[in-house]
């Protein structure tokens, strides 16, 4: 049963949500007037990055403000492809894909899936990102990905990614945001050495993404 007092602070709760949600709809909505992803380094941590472009229909279901596309190739051969798509506060700063849908879907076996923390250049502190192998074939695809907004902050989940987008918006008048995704294909014999290559990339990108991060006014 529910107390008063309870019943008191949830009532409260949801004022001062309706309220806020109030304020949010009465303000004009920013607009991207300079992408700037474009610009990241084509150069990163020794590997050297060629763009790549997905099959239209892949943009159109993705429904991005700007796609980057890219493989990065060390001089050992190695292989790490970047993609980040960009969503701007118009179209809610987030993407409806996730890699635990697209993988099975086109044939992957996730067999493993985890939570693991990322330690970028400059930082004190690691940041969590989500780690997923799946394998089709005899071939592993080795992978990495987070949500980024406010240029700086790090998210690992979707619901985490809304509540900084509530307050974005509430408080700055935005909530843009990034899918971002590091991933490699390996043999079995390989997986270890690969994950932590993305890893390390990982690190880099996180500390580069927020000098390129998109205008909105």
């Amino acid at each position: 049963m529910i107390s008063g007092k309870s019943f008191l602070v949830s009532l409260v709760c949801m004022l001062v949500a309706l309220l806020a949600v109030g304020f949010i709809s009465q303000r004009p909505e920013p607009v991207v007037v300079r992408t700037n992803l474009e610009n990241l380094p084509m150069g990163i941590a020794g590997y050297r990055g060629t763009e790549d472009a997905f099959p239209e229909s892949v943009y159109r279901e993705l429904n991005a403000d700007k796609h980057v596309y890219r493989h990065y190739r060390s001089g050992d051969g190695s292989q790490l492809d970047l993609y980040i798509g960009y969503y701007g506060t118009a179209k809610g700063g987030r993407t409806g894909h996730n890699p635990y849908a697209c993988l099975p879907g086109a044939g992957w076996a996730i067999v493993d899936s985890r939570k693991v923390r990322i330690r970028y250049p400059s930082q004190s502190s690691d940041v969590e990102v989500n780690y997923v192998q799946a394998r089709r074939n005899g071939v592993n695809t080795v992978m990495v990905h987070w949500y980024q907004t406010a240029g700086t902050t790090v998210m690992s989940t979707g619901i985490r990614q809304n509540i900084e987008r509530f307050w974005g918006r509430l408080l700055h008048n935005r909530n843009d945001g990034t899918f971002v995704q590091i991933s490699t294909q390996v043999p079995d014999d390989r997986v270890v050495d690969a994950e932590a290559k993305v890893e390390d990339f990982a690190g880099q990108v996180i500390r580069l993404l927020p000098g390129f991060w998109p205008v909105e006014k």
